[in-house]
């Protein structure tokens, strides 16, 4: 059987570490050419030599996803070693170096820059080539911090999770995954989204307390947390043909959280 993304081209913003080196890592495996956007270029040319290493073709691109002309430029970096872009992986996020004691207005703008406009301006950069392709599947990657009223937790507890802004923002992500998978939808462009449970990162270990994720463990009718390659069979899913009729959607993986909240 051929790789489902045999010639296809991905951009994965924030595929340096975490879950978004496991989306890279399986949209390689399935054959696609990856260009790696993050702002931290040693990590981003480890992953990226991680996946030269099993044949794939792979480019590092060290950028803001909030500044348009970086992400433009990471539009037409990708094309130019490629020649199209077939799919985008929104993951980027204030969420590895997330400050927990930062709760002044001008961190939220940024969490909100990063985690939210962020989508809008990375889909703005590579809107042009997928119009003159008519098509190309875009990922938005939300939370399941989305809908605290589905976490199974007491108001008390949310007090605890790091910062408000990263839920506004992820539930924001929501909306305009809608939007513009009825917008882009004329193009032949899909849009859906991914809304994660608690995945057990580096970063999960690092912001998130060892009480809440008890909590969460105990809230999932699969009575486990994740870690980030139970993420990569969705978004492969989303990514490939086998999605072509999907878009507009937001599909949960949280091992039942949101279907028992």
């Amino acid at each position: 059987m051929a790789p489902r993304l045999k010639d296809r081209v991905a951009i994965v913003t924030g595929g340096a570490q975490g879950i978004g080196r496991a989306y890279a890592e399986a949209l390689a495996g399935e054959g696609a050419a990856i260009a790696i956007v993050d702002t931290r270029r040693e990590r981003a040319e480890e992953t990226a030599a991680v996946l030269r290493a099993i044949g794939a073709r792979a480019i590092v691109c060290v950028a803001d996803v909030a500044k348009q002309d970086e992400m433009d430029a990471v539009a037409r970096a990708t094309f130019q070693a490629f020649g199209r872009i077939d799919v985008l992986m929104n993951n980027a996020a204030i969420y590895h170096d997330m400050n927990i004691g930062d709760q002044s207005l001008e961190y939220l703008r940024q969490m909100l820059d990063v985690n939210l406009l962020g989508i809008l301006v990375c889909v703005r950069a590579v809107f042009p080539t997928m119009k003159a392709q008519r098509s190309g599947s875009i990922i938005n990657i939300s939370s399941g911090a989305a809908y605290p009223d589905r976490l199974g937790m007491a108001g008390r507890d949310l007090e605890t999770v790091p910062s408000f802004a990263y839920g506004l923002a992820k539930s924001g992500v929501v909306y305009y995954m809608k939007s513009m998978a009825r917008a882009l939808g004329h193009y032949g462009i899909r849009v859906n989204a991914i809304a994660p449970g608690v995945t057990m990162t580096e970063a999960t270990r690092k912001i998130v307390s060892a009480g809440i994720i008890d909590r969460l463990r105990s809230a999932a009718a699969l009575g486990r947390t994740l870690e980030p390659t139970d993420l990569v069979g969705t978004a492969l899913y989303l990514a490939s043909d086998d999605s072509a009729l999907m878009t507009g959607q937001t599909l949960s993986v949280d091992g039942g959280v949101a279907m028992l909240g």
